[in-house]
């Protein structure tokens, strides 16, 4: 297979990178994340949820009082596959975090996570 079938297939199979979040419907706050595996994290979140395991104690505690039905779990932005073999997204993630926190601010009552060091 050729360097371009091959760019194509990984294109084309490539799990789905990014942030999301997961948004408590009763109370409006939400819990942003990011991974290069959305699928896979968050059904993590959802396993260590439903066996009373998450490390995000408030979080866990809503889930507790409120239920599963009372959550979505939603992808808010994607980065789409690189033609760049050693391209870590790394970075790349972790500013779409950023930006994605300062747009909803889900700090204090407004959401689950942790105010960024450094930040107002």
């Amino acid at each position: 297979m050729d360097k371009k079938a091959l760019t194509r297939e990984y294109k084309e199979n490539a799990l789905p990178m990014g942030v999301f979040q997961i948004r408590n419907t009763v109370n409006g706050k939400v819990l942003i994340g990011r991974s290069v595996n959305l699928p896979a994290i968050l059904n993590r979140h959802r396993a260590e949820l439903r066996l009373s395991g998450h490390r995000n104690r408030a979080l866990q505690q809503d889930w507790n009082e409120l239920g599963a039905e009372a959550f979505e779990f939603e992808i808010l932005d994607t980065l789409p596959p690189s033609d760049r073999p050693a391209y870590d997204p790394a970075d790349d993630l972790k500013a779409l975090e950023a930006l994605w926190l300062e747009k909803l601010t889900p700090f204090g009552e407004r959401g689950y996570n942790d105010k960024p060091k450094g930040g107002s």
